[in-house]
């Protein structure tokens, strides 16, 4: 069995994290695009802080979705006050 990488959210963390998040409903008429799921679009913030990379580098190969939708994302997150109630650990 693999060790799992350092940027990818286990299911711990994800059970923590996941009703922090605001729900996007999608629209019945003119859905678009399929959004990413939430949870690859975290493990490619994630990446980029990790890689230390700008996040335009973002390697599609990895499923994470592209650069800029790991930062609209991690944005919308932001404006959404996600992170606000987050304290550090002691």
């Amino acid at each position: 069995m693999g060790q799992r990488r350092p940027w990818e959210v286990d299911d711990g963390l994800w059970q923590r994290i996941e009703p922090l998040l605001p729900r996007v409903e999608r629209r019945f008429r003119h859905p678009g695009r399929k959004r990413l799921d939430d949870r690859k679009a975290l493990c490619g913030i994630m990446f980029v802080l990790y890689a230390a990379i700008p996040r335009q580098f973002l390697p599609q190969e990895l499923g994470y979705g592209s650069g800029m939708t790991c930062r609209r994302r991690l944005r919308d997150w932001t404006e959404a006050g996600v992170w606000a109630g987050t304290t550090s650990p002691s």
